[in-house]
């Protein structure tokens, strides 16, 4: 006997995961909470699985709930598609897009394509969440995000991944840095240097020190930090040296703030959109990335 599954308890579901617990999605769908936790046992009882682990009142999706999660989204979205494309023969694109994205892509490069692109699809919003390359695969993992943008290669096997952009990162130094008048600066200055880096975890810190691994032994870290500007902000008043992409010093370097340091050390790198191939492709999805991919 086929099981007699609703779109509410598909939406119930789906509300239930992103607020962690029933009173939140029941808030979130106007539901009284009782209405909304029996939909969810009901949808359990349809389906003749288990699909959270129930820890008091907080409930985790089991190994069940994540395998489907994925396909109750496409389902809802392709009921919600089905009612739009009936409602506007055009064909608008419109919807929430969910982003996460590296701190140097999110800051530097993002803003204004997407302004470009909402511009064309006045009916689209874009949610931008700025993390590092770790955690930007990690919301993709957890479906918490529809694309990711990150700084080198994608690690996890789950994700699927496109070079998007080439990047050049740079070395930095304030201008009363008494490396700033060399011509080149080598090895064994690099390793009595004090360094300000991203934290690790982060796109740009990988790429350093894979780079510069095979010239220092050992690097002496003054400060880690999880902003460009605080890094700029620490290099400028003269505590170190940093390793940052040309795109978000290049205001600093024309301006004379920071002094670019010339060296061995291969720092060319790019980026790359990341995505998960469960999570579903809705068309405002597949528009934004040929949007970027021809930008």
């Amino acid at each position: 006997m086929t099981p007699h599954v609703t779109f509410r308890q598909l939406q119930i579901f789906v509300a239930v995961v992103r607020g962690g617990s029933v009173s939140a999605a029941a808030r979130q769908l106007s539901l009284s909470q009782s209405a909304t936790s029996q939909a969810l046992s009901d949808l359990e009882h349809q389906l003749g699985v288990t699909l959270f682990e129930r820890l008091g009142r907080s409930l985790r999706l089991n190994d069940v709930g994540r395998r489907l999660l994925p396909l109750a989204e496409q389902l809802l979205s392709g009921l919600e598609e089905l009612v739009e494309s009936a409602q506007e023969p055009g064909g608008t694109l419109r919807g929430i897009l969910q982003v996460s994205a590296s701190a140097t892509i999110g800051t530097y490069l993002l803003p204004p394509l997407a302004g470009r692109f909402l511009e064309r699809h006045p009916q689209a919003d874009l949610q931008l969440r700025l993390q590092n390359t770790h955690d930007v695969m990690a919301d993709l993992q957890r479906f918490e995000a529809d694309l990711g943008f990150i700084e080198g290669q994608c690690t996890e096997s789950r994700l699927r991944s496109q070079v998007w952009r080439h990047d050049e990162m740079v070395l930095v130094c304030a201008p009363q840095h008494p490396l700033a008048s060399k011509r080149h600066v080598s090895g064994v200055e690099l390793q009595a240097a004090q360094w300000i880096l991203r934290e690790p975890g982060s796109g740009s810190r990988s790429v350093f020190e894979a780079a510069i691994r095979h010239h220092v032994e050992r690097l002496q870290v003054r400060m880690e930090l999880d902003q460009h500007e605080a890094i700029k902000q620490a290099v400028r008043a003269g505590f170190g040296l940093g390793c940052l992409s040309r795109l978000s010093v290049a205001g600093e370097l024309d301006r004379g703030e920071l002094v670019s340091l010339d060296s061995d050390l291969a720092l060319t790198r790019y980026f790359s959109l990341v995505w998960h191939p469960e999570r579903y492709q809705s068309p405002l999805w597949q528009a934004f990335k040929v949007f970027l991919l021809e930008s």
